[in-house]
């Protein structure tokens, strides 16, 4: 009879050390091998859960990003005013990889490892309409709400700032001595700041 729990753990130790595996070497470089010796178990046994190293891809993937890719597009799209629509993607966005800090990394190694592939993973070939929020930012500064802003910058900046600090989380802790919850704590906190920070850079 199959112990449930014993194949819980163990799938539970394959996906955490293909999770640290695809990040160190992503889709592209990691092997079926480095997972098996990660997790401590055989290939044979890793096979025996997932049977390909793309199969096992998509289930960490879809874990990590299945709440943050959908939600930002969400919010791009929305038709929320300019200013709430900022404040809802810091939000969102530093919320999600609070609790998921190795996702930037993760997509950053697969963008530049196999970019087509993963436009087609995460958005089904179709990238985010990002020139409805262009729009959008166009709008305003017709209307006299906001300076004349570069749609362009302004999307950079809003990710770069929510992106950077997970990133850079090491070198961030070393330099300012934080410990895990002072960092947990402080990117709490941008969560606002973010968001008052570029508005208050582009509102008259």
């Amino acid at each position: 009879m199959v112990n449930k729990n014993k194949d819980q753990s163990t799938e539970e130790k394959i996906l955490a050390a293909a999770k640290k595996v695809f990040i160190e070497k992503g889709m592209a470089g990691a092997r079926m091998q480095d997972i098996a010796d990660e997790a401590g178990i055989n290939k044979a046994l890793l096979h025996y859960y997932f049977r390909s190293k793309e199969k096992l891809f998509q289930v960490i993937f879809k874990a990590a990003a299945g709440n943050l890719f959908p939600r930002i597009q969400s919010i791009l799209t929305s038709n929320l005013p300019l200013f709430d629509k900022i404040e809802q993607f810091t939000n969102d966005y530093i919320e999600i990889v609070i609790e998921n800090p190795y996702l930037p990394l993760f997509v950053l190694n697969e963008m530049n490892k196999q970019r087509d592939n993963f436009i087609e993973k995460i958005f089904g070939g179709k990238p985010p309409e990002m020139h409805l929020l262009a729009a959008q930012i166009e709008k305003e500064v017709k209307k006299g709400t906001i300076k004349k802003t570069s749609p362009g910058h302004l999307i950079i900046n809003m990710i770069s700032m929510c992106i950077f600090p997970f990133i850079g989380k090491p070198m961030i802790q070393i330099i300012m001595q934080l410990d895990e919850l002072q960092f947990r704590n402080m990117m709490e906190q941008r969560k606002k700041l973010v968001s008052t920070f570029i508005i208050d850079s582009i509102k008259k």
